[in-house]
């Protein structure tokens, strides 16, 4: 992110007139308030991405898209005072967004890397979360699950081939709320894993999978 303040300040204006300019087409509302915190959230992220890595570098426009809205859509399917689990949060996609814009909403954050793990500390403490959400720095192989309504997952290393153990590791009640592309449809499909498919706006290939763990075969 620039370090310059005048830059700064523009690339803070870029990102949320993208935000509102493409929140409609996402069916997303969004506060002022909800705005604010989503642009402190983006600060955050763009101070820390040069130590982590936490996302790929790219304009304010798209990180509004395809990282901000597209983790809004989650919120469709989160009912008020869902409970959710996060797996992988890394920068904290979808999760953080969704904590931001839906207040009654309560979270566990799972990110193995320790580095991570503390920007999502004090991203949540920042943004004044830390009361909704707790990070636990483990793989989620190695914890029990807590319960849950709702497991999300978006940037999960090795999709695919860890899908069956995310699926046996979450409630099972549950449902799964999973980000990603044809490739984790077809392992959803090959599971046989009862799910809808919600192809995201501006996308031919982004896909939000919802899936219903009672329903696992």
């Amino acid at each position: 992110m620039p370090v310059n303040g005048s830059e700064m300040n523009i690339t803070i204006d870029d990102f949320t007139r993208a935000l509102r300019q493409h929140a409609p087409q996402f069916e997303v509302t969004l506060t002022p308030d909800s705005v604010a915190h989503l642009s402190d959230y983006y600060q955050l992220v763009g101070a820390w991405n040069a130590r982590l890595n936490l996302v790929a570098p790219c304009a304010p426009e798209e990180f509004a898209v395809r990282h901000v809205l597209e983790s809004l859509v989650a919120l469709r399917f989160l009912p008020p005072n869902a409970s959710a689990i996060d797996v992988g949060s890394g920068a904290g996609l979808p999760i953080i967004p969704c904590l931001v814009a839906r207040h009654n909403l309560s979270e566990t954050l799972i990110e193995a890397t320790k580095k991570k793990a503390t920007f999502l500390r004090e991203a949540l403490s920042k943004l004044g979360l830390s009361d909704r959400a707790q990070v636990c720095a483990e793989r989620f192989e190695q914890t029990t699950a807590p319960a849950a309504d709702f497991v999300t997952c978006r940037a999960l290393e090795r999709f695919t081939k860890i899908l069956p153990k995310l699926v046996a590791w979450s409630p099972p009640a549950s449902t799964l709320l999973l980000f990603g592309g044809p490739t984790l449809q077809e392992k959803i499909a090959q599971m046989r894993l009862n799910y809808t498919a919600l192809l995201f706006p501006q996308s031919e290939q982004r896909f939000l999978f919802v899936v219903n763990r009672a329903q696992a075969i």
